[in-house]
């Protein structure tokens, strides 16, 4: 009997926002003296993906230049989204078409989640190569939505995605979505008030 080769991910870090209402890029906001896009980055390479790809819109110089040391790993790959301005989708699309053709599935990460830790994101993985027909997504606030594993065979749906980027996907199809809970993600920034207690 042939053994299976491993599962292999790429990860997607979406870092393309204009960050409108926080009135500056978030993935330069720095947390204990780091980036946000090279603390996301850090986690994400701390997985071992195939590649990781960030996908950059707005201000993609000043964010690639957040990535720092990060962006010299032969892992990493940044792919600018032309049409970020038209949501989440756009740079979603974007990421998944830079990963290598041998990713069996794609973590998608957020900026902006500084609750998120290395071990939920093995969570997420374990449960995908448990099930890997199947997606897997972080479970908080009463909602299914990323950081999230989602298998090559569910990408073309994603072409259909506005700017919510997977978040609908994931629920319509919740029935097919390995549910991993994720205490404090609900905590995003999105505003210069929710930066307060992180400064």
């Amino acid at each position: 009997m042939t053994e299976r080769p491993p599962l292999r991910h790429g990860v997607v870090l979406l870092a393309a926002g204009a960050s409108r209402r926080l009135g500056r890029p978030k993935q330069t906001v720095l947390i204990d003296g780091e980036p946000l896009v090279a603390r996301m980055a850090g986690l994400a390479l701390a997985t071992d993906p195939r590649a990781l790809v960030v996908s950059l819109g707005a201000q993609a110089d000043a964010v690639r230049r957040a990535l720092g040391d990060l962006g010299d790993d032969p892992r990493v790959r940044c792919a600018e989204a032309a049409d970020w301005a038209r949501g989440m989708g756009a740079s979603l699309r974007a990421g998944l078409d830079a990963l290598p053709d041998d990713c069996d599935a794609a973590l998608v990460l957020l900026c902006d989640q500084p609750a998120l830790t290395v071990a939920h994101l093995q969570r997420l993985l374990t449960a995908w190569r448990g099930d890997p027909q199947h997606a897997s997504a972080s479970a908080y606030a009463g909602v299914l939505g990323v950081p999230a594993v989602l298998p090559r065979a569910w990408w073309p749906a994603l072409a259909a995605c506005g700017d919510r980027g997977a978040r609908d996907l994931l629920r319509a199809r919740a029935a097919e979505v390995s549910a991993v809970a994720a205490a404090g993600l609900e905590r995003d920034l999105d505003t210069p008030a929710d930066l307060d207690p992180l400064s």
